[in-house]
């Protein structure tokens, strides 16, 4: 079945899929940014109905974002692994909302703490930092130590005091 799968994304996306590696009931896809969408779209189609989460790792030497979509088909029983890299400055990609519903929730917390905007999600609303305004928290150039030591230490202040 993973063969079938395989040859059929190669056939219709021969210029989009970067990287293809496959074993035993595992597919993994690093795919073009401009195909994400349809390349995802395709797999729901040929059944893989569950959509587990996207997540994201920042690869900031890189300047880019990977997410990774990770995808179930309960018939086949075999798991999709989709890679995409897309840059750090102004990052966006389609939303899957309209895929799979529970990706909606996946989005938000991506958005909120890489600041990845997930284009036609229709809440991208804090989930837990409200009125953040320091850069994403999860990205790598967000300091943590600085913002704890100005958010919650005094001058001069060796332990911690809640300021407010």
């Amino acid at each position: 079945m993973i063969s079938n799968i395989e040859s059929d994304l190669k056939s219709k996306f021969p210029d989009s899929l970067l990287n293809v590696a496959s074993e035993d009931k595992r597919i993994t896809l690093l795919v073009k940014k401009e195909e994400l969408y349809q390349i995802l779209s395709q797999l729901k189609d040929t059944g893989f109905n569950h959509f587990s989460d996207v997540s994201a790792v920042d690869y900031i030497a890189d300047k880019e974002f990977e997410l990774i979509y990770h995808l179930w088909s309960h018939r086949e029983k075999i798991r999709a692994i989709v890679k995409v890299r897309i840059p750090r400055e102004a990052p966006a990609v389609k939303s899957v909302f309209d895929l799979w519903t529970g990706a909606q929730i996946h989005e938000r917390e991506d958005h909120e703490l890489f600041g990845i905007d997930f284009e036609g999600n229709p809440n991208l609303s804090p989930l837990f930092l409200e009125d953040w305004e320091e850069i994403p928290p999860f990205r790598k150039d967000f300091d943590t130590r600085k913002y704890v030591k100005e958010k919650y230490y005094q001058e001069d202040e060796q332990y911690p005091i809640v300021k407010g």
